[in-house]
Protein backbone atom coordinates (compact mmCIF):
# COMPACT_ATOMS: atom_id res chain seq x y z
CA UNK A 1 0.00 0.00 0.00
CA UNK A 2 2.59 2.59 0.65
CA UNK A 3 4.20 1.81 -2.32
CA UNK A 4 1.04 2.27 -4.02
CA UNK A 5 1.23 6.04 -2.11
CA UNK A 6 4.72 6.92 -3.08
CA UNK A 7 3.68 6.35 -6.69
CA UNK A 8 0.33 8.27 -6.67
CA UNK A 9 2.71 11.18 -4.93
CA UNK A 10 5.35 11.21 -7.32
CA UNK A 11 2.64 11.45 -10.09
CA UNK A 12 0.75 14.28 -8.55
CA UNK A 13 4.84 16.13 -8.23
CA UNK A 14 5.28 15.17 -11.84
CA UNK A 15 2.16 16.83 -12.87
CA UNK A 16 2.09 19.99 -10.72
CA UNK A 17 5.69 20.63 -12.08
CA UNK A 18 4.38 20.16 -15.87
CA UNK A 19 0.92 22.41 -16.09
CA UNK A 20 0.68 21.34 -19.79
CA UNK A 21 0.87 18.07 -18.48
CA UNK A 22 -1.79 18.62 -15.91
CA UNK A 23 -4.35 19.95 -18.33
CA UNK A 24 -6.08 17.98 -21.27
CA UNK A 25 -4.17 17.99 -24.24
CA UNK A 26 -5.17 20.95 -25.94
CA UNK A 27 -3.87 19.26 -29.66
CA UNK A 28 -7.21 17.37 -31.48
CA UNK A 29 -7.27 13.92 -31.87
CA UNK A 30 -5.62 12.53 -34.93
CA UNK A 31 -4.43 16.46 -35.84
CA UNK A 32 -2.42 16.28 -39.13
CA UNK A 33 1.34 16.41 -38.88
CA UNK A 34 2.20 19.30 -40.99
CA UNK A 35 0.05 21.91 -43.20
CA UNK A 36 1.47 23.90 -45.63
CA UNK A 37 -0.42 27.62 -45.25
CA UNK A 38 -2.65 28.52 -48.38
CA UNK A 39 -3.88 31.95 -49.98
CA UNK A 40 -7.31 33.05 -48.05
CA UNK A 41 -5.95 31.51 -44.85
CA UNK A 42 -6.06 32.93 -41.37
CA UNK A 43 -3.98 32.12 -38.21
CA UNK A 44 -7.47 31.25 -36.55
CA UNK A 45 -8.26 28.74 -39.29
CA UNK A 46 -4.65 27.04 -39.25
CA UNK A 47 -4.47 27.03 -35.12
CA UNK A 48 -7.81 24.90 -35.39
CA UNK A 49 -6.44 22.12 -37.31
CA UNK A 50 -4.34 21.39 -34.44
CA UNK A 51 -6.04 22.46 -31.91
CA UNK A 52 -9.39 22.55 -29.54
CA UNK A 53 -9.34 25.67 -28.46
CA UNK A 54 -7.57 27.89 -31.81
CA UNK A 55 -6.72 30.89 -29.08
CA UNK A 56 -4.57 28.40 -27.35
CA UNK A 57 -1.46 28.44 -29.80
CA UNK A 58 0.63 30.88 -27.74
CA UNK A 59 0.62 28.57 -25.15
CA UNK A 60 2.02 25.82 -27.36
CA UNK A 61 4.45 28.34 -29.24
CA UNK A 62 5.69 30.65 -26.61
CA UNK A 63 8.83 28.48 -25.51
CA UNK A 64 10.18 29.23 -28.73
CA UNK A 65 11.63 32.75 -29.19
CA UNK A 66 13.59 32.59 -32.34
CA UNK A 67 11.45 35.32 -34.12
CA UNK A 68 9.83 38.63 -33.07
CA UNK A 69 6.23 38.23 -34.72
CA UNK A 70 4.13 35.02 -34.98
CA UNK A 71 1.44 36.79 -37.21
CA UNK A 72 4.54 36.46 -40.06
CA UNK A 73 3.19 33.47 -41.34
CA UNK A 74 2.87 33.49 -45.14
CA UNK A 75 0.97 31.17 -47.83
CA UNK A 76 3.67 28.46 -48.64
CA UNK A 77 4.70 28.46 -45.46
CA UNK A 78 4.86 24.91 -43.66
CA UNK A 79 3.09 24.62 -40.43
CA UNK A 80 4.96 21.03 -38.56
CA UNK A 81 3.59 19.65 -35.35
CA UNK A 82 7.35 18.36 -33.80
CA UNK A 83 8.42 17.26 -30.15
CA UNK A 84 10.99 19.63 -27.93
CA UNK A 85 12.38 19.04 -25.06
CA UNK A 86 9.55 16.20 -24.26
CA UNK A 87 6.51 19.09 -25.43
CA UNK A 88 4.06 19.43 -28.18
CA UNK A 89 5.34 22.09 -30.40
CA UNK A 90 4.32 23.62 -33.53
CA UNK A 91 7.09 25.52 -36.01
CA UNK A 92 7.19 26.69 -38.92
CA UNK A 93 9.36 25.93 -42.18
CA UNK A 94 10.14 28.95 -44.19
CA UNK A 95 11.90 28.53 -47.46
CA UNK A 96 15.52 28.53 -46.34
CA UNK A 97 15.05 26.56 -43.22
CA UNK A 98 13.11 26.33 -39.69
CA UNK A 99 11.90 29.45 -38.07
CA UNK A 100 10.24 28.97 -34.54
CA UNK A 101 7.11 30.79 -33.31
CA UNK A 102 7.08 33.40 -30.64
CA UNK A 103 3.96 35.21 -29.72
CA UNK A 104 5.80 38.93 -29.32
CA UNK A 105 4.29 41.34 -31.39
CA UNK A 106 5.27 44.52 -32.97
CA UNK A 107 2.71 46.59 -34.85
CA UNK A 108 3.66 46.65 -38.44
CA UNK A 109 1.63 46.40 -41.46
CA UNK A 110 1.14 42.81 -43.06
CA UNK A 111 -0.22 43.33 -46.61
CA UNK A 112 0.95 39.38 -47.42
CA UNK A 113 1.01 37.60 -44.29
CA UNK A 114 -2.35 35.52 -43.57
CA UNK A 115 -4.62 37.86 -41.60
CA UNK A 116 -5.61 36.43 -37.62
CA UNK A 117 -9.25 35.99 -38.90
CA UNK A 118 -11.31 35.96 -42.02
CA UNK A 119 -11.25 39.63 -42.51
CA UNK A 120 -14.05 38.92 -45.45
CA UNK A 121 -16.17 37.84 -42.69
CA UNK A 122 -16.18 41.70 -41.31
CA UNK A 123 -16.84 43.47 -44.92
CA UNK A 124 -20.63 43.57 -44.57
CA UNK A 125 -20.10 45.05 -41.62
CA UNK A 126 -17.55 47.30 -41.99
CA UNK A 127 -19.05 48.53 -45.32
CA UNK A 128 -22.55 48.28 -44.87
CA UNK A 129 -25.12 48.77 -41.66
CA UNK A 130 -23.20 48.75 -38.43
CA UNK A 131 -23.17 49.52 -34.86
CA UNK A 132 -21.37 53.11 -33.90
CA UNK A 133 -20.22 53.53 -30.16
CA UNK A 134 -22.20 56.23 -28.59
CA UNK A 135 -18.88 58.40 -28.32
CA UNK A 136 -17.69 57.77 -32.21
CA UNK A 137 -21.04 58.90 -33.40
CA UNK A 138 -20.47 62.67 -31.31
CA UNK A 139 -17.45 62.65 -32.88
CA UNK A 140 -18.17 61.85 -36.37
CA UNK A 141 -18.51 64.35 -39.29
CA UNK A 142 -21.74 65.44 -40.68
CA UNK A 143 -23.49 66.34 -43.43
CA UNK A 144 -24.56 70.31 -43.55
CA UNK A 145 -26.18 70.36 -46.96
CA UNK A 146 -26.15 69.55 -50.94
CA UNK A 147 -24.76 71.44 -53.75
CA UNK A 148 -27.26 73.23 -55.74
CA UNK A 149 -30.09 74.11 -52.69
CA UNK A 150 -30.64 70.26 -53.02
CA UNK A 151 -32.64 68.90 -50.20
CA UNK A 152 -31.33 65.49 -50.62
CA UNK A 153 -28.06 64.07 -52.48
CA UNK A 154 -27.82 60.86 -55.04
CA UNK A 155 -24.75 59.01 -56.71
CA UNK A 156 -22.96 61.85 -58.57
CA UNK A 157 -23.94 64.73 -56.11
CA UNK A 158 -21.59 67.38 -54.65
CA UNK A 159 -22.25 67.01 -50.88
CA UNK A 160 -20.43 69.91 -47.64
CA UNK A 161 -19.16 68.23 -44.84
CA UNK A 162 -17.92 69.72 -41.15
CA UNK A 163 -16.04 67.95 -38.88
CA UNK A 164 -13.07 66.39 -40.25
CA UNK A 165 -10.17 66.06 -38.25
CA UNK A 166 -7.55 65.06 -41.14
CA UNK A 167 -6.40 67.23 -44.24
CA UNK A 168 -6.41 64.34 -46.58
CA UNK A 169 -8.66 61.99 -49.16
CA UNK A 170 -10.54 59.32 -48.39
CA UNK A 171 -13.36 57.24 -48.99
CA UNK A 172 -16.07 57.59 -46.39
CA UNK A 173 -19.45 55.28 -45.15
CA UNK A 174 -22.33 57.72 -44.99
CA UNK A 175 -24.59 56.55 -41.90
CA UNK A 176 -27.60 57.37 -40.30
CA UNK A 177 -28.80 56.84 -37.19
CA UNK A 178 -31.24 54.25 -36.27
CA UNK A 179 -32.27 53.05 -31.97
CA UNK A 180 -29.97 53.25 -29.16
CA UNK A 181 -28.03 50.27 -27.88
CA UNK A 182 -28.12 50.19 -24.17
CA UNK A 183 -26.82 48.15 -21.33
CA UNK A 184 -29.01 45.53 -19.98
CA UNK A 185 -27.31 45.90 -16.99
CA UNK A 186 -26.70 49.75 -16.30
CA UNK A 187 -29.38 51.41 -18.54
CA UNK A 188 -26.67 53.51 -20.13
CA UNK A 189 -26.69 54.15 -23.65
CA UNK A 190 -23.29 51.98 -25.23
CA UNK A 191 -23.65 53.27 -29.09
CA UNK A 192 -26.46 53.20 -31.87
CA UNK A 193 -27.13 51.81 -34.81
CA UNK A 194 -26.63 52.87 -38.48
CA UNK A 195 -28.17 52.50 -41.95
CA UNK A 196 -25.17 52.58 -43.94
CA UNK A 197 -26.68 55.12 -46.87
CA UNK A 198 -23.75 55.23 -48.99
CA UNK A 199 -20.39 56.24 -49.61
CA UNK A 200 -18.52 59.14 -50.78
CA UNK A 201 -15.21 60.35 -51.62
CA UNK A 202 -13.96 63.83 -49.67
CA UNK A 203 -11.09 66.52 -49.61
CA UNK A 204 -11.19 68.18 -46.46
CA UNK A 205 -9.83 71.62 -46.57
CA UNK A 206 -11.21 73.95 -44.05
CA UNK A 207 -14.13 74.23 -41.91
CA UNK A 208 -16.27 73.00 -44.29
CA UNK A 209 -15.19 69.79 -46.99
CA UNK A 210 -16.40 69.16 -50.18
CA UNK A 211 -17.53 65.45 -51.09
CA UNK A 212 -18.81 63.56 -53.83
CA UNK A 213 -21.05 60.85 -53.68
CA UNK A 214 -19.93 57.60 -55.25
CA UNK A 215 -22.48 55.10 -53.98
CA UNK A 216 -25.98 55.70 -52.60
CA UNK A 217 -28.73 53.18 -51.71
CA UNK A 218 -30.90 55.45 -49.94
CA UNK A 219 -31.50 59.37 -50.41
CA UNK A 220 -28.48 61.30 -48.35
CA UNK A 221 -29.76 64.14 -46.20
CA UNK A 222 -28.08 66.60 -43.87
CA UNK A 223 -27.17 65.33 -40.69
CA UNK A 224 -26.09 61.91 -41.99
CA UNK A 225 -22.25 60.58 -40.71
CA UNK A 226 -19.65 60.27 -42.34
CA UNK A 227 -17.15 57.09 -41.06
CA UNK A 228 -14.15 56.25 -42.65
CA UNK A 229 -14.23 52.35 -44.82
CA UNK A 230 -11.46 50.51 -43.25
CA UNK A 231 -11.81 47.08 -44.77
CA UNK A 232 -8.09 46.45 -44.66
CA UNK A 233 -7.44 48.02 -41.18
CA UNK A 234 -7.79 45.27 -39.42
CA UNK A 235 -5.39 42.55 -40.88
CA UNK A 236 -2.38 41.38 -38.87
CA UNK A 237 -2.81 43.82 -35.31
CA UNK A 238 -3.82 40.88 -33.41
CA UNK A 239 -3.72 37.84 -32.34
CA UNK A 240 -5.98 35.54 -30.16
CA UNK A 241 -5.35 35.26 -26.70
CA UNK A 242 -7.53 35.00 -23.70
CA UNK A 243 -8.14 38.74 -21.84
CA UNK A 244 -5.49 39.57 -19.00
CA UNK A 245 -8.74 40.09 -16.89
CA UNK A 246 -11.76 38.38 -16.21
CA UNK A 247 -14.56 39.28 -17.96
CA UNK A 248 -17.94 38.61 -17.35
CA UNK A 249 -20.86 40.66 -19.57
CA UNK A 250 -23.46 39.80 -21.98
CA UNK A 251 -24.22 40.40 -25.92
CA UNK A 252 -26.42 43.47 -26.71
CA UNK A 253 -27.12 43.75 -29.84
CA UNK A 254 -25.85 41.11 -33.25
CA UNK A 255 -25.64 42.88 -36.66
CA UNK A 256 -27.83 41.79 -39.56
CA UNK A 257 -31.09 42.08 -38.55
CA UNK A 258 -31.57 38.15 -37.48
CA UNK A 259 -32.29 37.15 -33.75
CA UNK A 260 -30.19 33.88 -33.70
CA UNK A 261 -26.46 34.09 -33.52
CA UNK A 262 -24.33 32.15 -35.78
CA UNK A 263 -20.96 31.61 -36.76
CA UNK A 264 -18.96 34.65 -38.66
CA UNK A 265 -21.70 36.80 -37.15
CA UNK A 266 -20.66 39.99 -36.12
CA UNK A 267 -22.32 41.45 -32.29
CA UNK A 268 -21.98 43.47 -29.80
CA UNK A 269 -21.04 43.22 -26.10
CA UNK A 270 -21.11 45.57 -22.75
CA UNK A 271 -18.06 45.10 -21.89
CA UNK A 272 -14.90 47.40 -23.28
CA UNK A 273 -11.54 49.38 -22.57
CA UNK A 274 -12.57 49.75 -19.02
CA UNK A 275 -12.97 46.22 -18.20
CA UNK A 276 -9.91 46.14 -20.17
CA UNK A 277 -10.57 44.41 -23.13
CA UNK A 278 -8.28 44.65 -26.68
CA UNK A 279 -8.44 43.86 -30.20
CA UNK A 280 -7.91 39.66 -29.99
CA UNK A 281 -8.97 38.33 -26.56
CA UNK A 282 -11.48 35.44 -27.58
CA UNK A 283 -14.33 35.22 -24.97
CA UNK A 284 -16.23 32.34 -24.55
CA UNK A 285 -20.34 32.68 -24.87
CA UNK A 286 -22.83 30.58 -22.86
CA UNK A 287 -26.36 29.93 -22.52
CA UNK A 288 -27.89 31.26 -19.18
CA UNK A 289 -29.21 28.08 -17.12
CA UNK A 290 -32.83 27.81 -17.17
CA UNK A 291 -34.39 27.46 -14.03
CA UNK A 292 -36.39 24.60 -13.79
CA UNK A 293 -38.77 22.56 -10.77
CA UNK A 294 -37.20 19.60 -8.56
CA UNK A 295 -40.37 17.59 -8.01
CA UNK A 296 -38.78 15.09 -6.64
CA UNK A 297 -40.04 13.26 -3.15
CA UNK A 298 -42.77 15.49 -3.53
CA UNK A 299 -40.66 18.72 -3.28
CA UNK A 300 -40.95 21.42 -5.44
CA UNK A 301 -37.59 23.25 -4.97
CA UNK A 302 -36.78 26.05 -8.01
CA UNK A 303 -33.32 25.08 -9.25
CA UNK A 304 -31.22 26.88 -11.69
CA UNK A 305 -29.43 24.66 -14.17
CA UNK A 306 -25.88 25.13 -14.86
CA UNK A 307 -24.85 27.79 -17.74
CA UNK A 308 -24.12 26.27 -21.18
CA UNK A 309 -21.48 26.82 -23.45
CA UNK A 310 -22.32 27.59 -26.94
CA UNK A 311 -19.34 29.08 -28.81
CA UNK A 312 -16.59 31.63 -28.70
CA UNK A 313 -15.60 35.11 -30.24
CA UNK A 314 -12.91 37.00 -30.86
CA UNK A 315 -13.00 40.85 -30.12
CA UNK A 316 -11.89 42.98 -33.25
CA UNK A 317 -12.83 46.15 -32.04
CA UNK A 318 -12.85 48.10 -29.17
CA UNK A 319 -14.85 51.42 -27.35
CA UNK A 320 -14.56 52.47 -23.61
CA UNK A 321 -18.03 50.49 -22.76
CA UNK A 322 -18.52 48.36 -25.05
CA UNK A 323 -16.92 46.44 -28.15
CA UNK A 324 -17.25 44.22 -31.05
CA UNK A 325 -16.44 40.51 -31.32
CA UNK A 326 -16.58 37.97 -34.54
CA UNK A 327 -18.17 34.74 -33.47
CA UNK A 328 -15.61 31.88 -34.55
CA UNK A 329 -17.04 28.87 -33.39
CA UNK A 330 -21.08 28.04 -32.97
CA UNK A 331 -21.69 24.83 -31.23
CA UNK A 332 -25.91 25.77 -30.72
CA UNK A 333 -27.78 28.64 -31.40
CA UNK A 334 -27.16 31.76 -29.80
CA UNK A 335 -29.05 35.06 -28.67
CA UNK A 336 -29.10 38.63 -27.47
CA UNK A 337 -28.67 38.47 -23.67
CA UNK A 338 -25.99 35.29 -24.13
CA UNK A 339 -23.75 35.10 -21.09
CA UNK A 340 -19.62 36.07 -22.30
CA UNK A 341 -16.85 34.97 -20.30
CA UNK A 342 -12.77 34.54 -20.23
CA UNK A 343 -11.57 31.23 -21.18
CA UNK A 344 -9.18 31.14 -18.00
CA UNK A 345 -11.97 31.94 -15.95
CA UNK A 346 -14.36 29.12 -17.37
CA UNK A 347 -11.28 26.39 -17.13
CA UNK A 348 -12.97 24.06 -14.87
CA UNK A 349 -16.54 24.41 -16.91
CA UNK A 350 -14.26 23.97 -20.09
CA UNK A 351 -13.15 20.54 -19.01
CA UNK A 352 -15.96 19.69 -18.19
CA UNK A 353 -17.57 19.83 -21.32
CA UNK A 354 -14.83 18.84 -23.78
Amino acid sequence: MLKYMLAWALCALLILANPVAAAETPFKQGHPSQYTVQPGDSLWEISARFLKNPWYWPEIWYVNPAIRNPHLIYPGDMIKFITIDGKPRLVVQRHGGTIKLSPKVRVEELQKAVPTIPISALRPFLTGDRMVSAEQWRQAAHIVAAADEHVMGARGDTIFVRGFSRDEENRYSILRKREPLVDPESGAVLGYQATHVGEAVCKPGGEVATCIISRSNREVLPGDRLMRVEQEGLKGRFYPKPPARPINGVIVEVMGGVSQIGQYNVVAINRGEAQGLEAGDVLLVYKAGRQVVDRFNGRHDRVTLPDERAGSMIIFRTFPRMSFGLIMEATRAMSVYDLVRNPRASNAAMAAQQ
